[in-house]
C-alpha cells in the first residue's frame, strides 16, 4: 500500500504514541544504568525480574548480599533473540538490554521465551540450534557473550533455569532447555572469565514455597536462594581471579 509523506508522518506519530506507555512501563521497571557502565549488571527475562516490586528480585538480593551496586535491565517476557525491532528496542530482546560502558560482572539468562514464542515448546531443535549450535560454539548466545565480554571487560555468568514445581507454562520446553544449557555450560568451560551457574542447584523443586503461584517463577524465598547462590559464585570466582586460580 502506498503511503504519502503526510500519512507516513501521521503513522509514525501514532506508533510513537502507542509505544510510549510500553516504553514508560519498561523504563519504570528497570534500573537506569550509570553512564559509562558500573559494577554488576543483570540482564534477562522474568525469572530475573520477578518480585522486583517488593525489592525482592534476584538482582535485589544480590545487591544486598554482595553490598555492591547491582543494576538490573531484565524485562519480563524478554526473548534472547527477538525478531521484532520495536519490541527489542524497549527491552524485550535480551541482547539489546546491554548498555554501553565497562562492567565488572554481567549476570544473564534467557532462551525460555524464545522456545515458547518461536516453536511453542514443541519441535524446538532448530530454535535451540540458532541460539547455540551443537558445537557449543556457534549461534546467537556464544556470539553475544563474546561481544559483551569484549566490549565491557566483564566476567560473565550465564544462569541456567531450574525445573518448575508441577506443570508450569514452560513444562514442555524442559528437554530443549536442558539441551541448550548443556551446550552453554560446554561453551563457558572453554572460555576464560565466562561461567555457567545452574540456579537448579539452589532450588528444590519439591519445595512448593520456592515458587510463585504459576509454578514457573520464583517466590520471594526462591529469588532469595538464587540471589544468594549467584552472589556466592561471584565471590568464589572473584577470589580465584584475584589469586590467579
Amino acid at each position: 500500500m502506498f503511503i504519502n509523506n503526510h500519512n507516513t508522518a501521521a503513522f509514525n506519530k501514532l506508533r510513537a504514541y502507542l509505544l510510549l506507555p510500553i516504553i514508560t512501563f519498561v523504563l519504570a521497571c528497570t534500573d537506569q544504568a550509570p553512564r559509562g557502565g558500573g559494577d554488576v549488571l543483570v540482564i534477562g527475562d522474568s525469572v530475573m525480574a520477578w518480585n522486583r516490586s517488593a525489592n525482592a528480585s534476584i538482582p535485589d538480593v544480590m545487591g544486598q548480599v554482595l553490598n555492591r551496586t547491582v543494576t538490573s535491565k531484565a524485562v519480563p517476557g524478554a526473548q534472547f533473540d527477538n525478531a521484532s525491532g520495536i519490541a527489542g528496542a524497549v527491552g524485550f530482546d535480551i541482547q539489546q538490554q546491554l548498555p554501553a560502558g565497562r562492567w565488572n560482572w554481567i549476570v544473564m539468562n534467557g532462551g525460555a521465551n524464545d522456545l515458547g514464542a518461536d516453536c511453542g515448546c514443541g519441535a524446538c531443535g532448530p530454535v535451540v540450534d540458532a541460539l547455540i549450535g551443537l558445537d557449543a560454539n556457534s549461534g546467537a548466545i556464544p556470539k553475544f557473550i563474546r561481544k559483551a565480554k569484549a566490549s565491557t571487560g566483564a566476567n560473565i555468568i550465564w544462569m541456567g533455569y531450574y525445573a518448575g514445581s508441577g506443570m508450569g507454562s514452560f513444562a514442555g520446553c524442559r528437554d530443549d532447555l536442558v539441551q541448550m544449557e548443556a551446550r552453554i555450560a560446554r561453551f563457558a568451560a572453554s572460555q576464560r572469565g565466562i561461567y555457567f551457574v545452574d540456579s537448579e542447584d539452589a532450588i528444590n523443586r519439591k519445595d512448593r514455597t520456592l515458587f510463585a503461584s504459576d509454578n514457573t517463577h520464583p517466590s520471594a524465598k526462591g529469588s532469595a536462594l538464587i540471589g544468594i547462590y549467584l552472589s556466592d559464585q561471584i565471590k568464589l570466582h572473584q577470589t580465584q581471579n584475584t589469586t590467579g586460580g
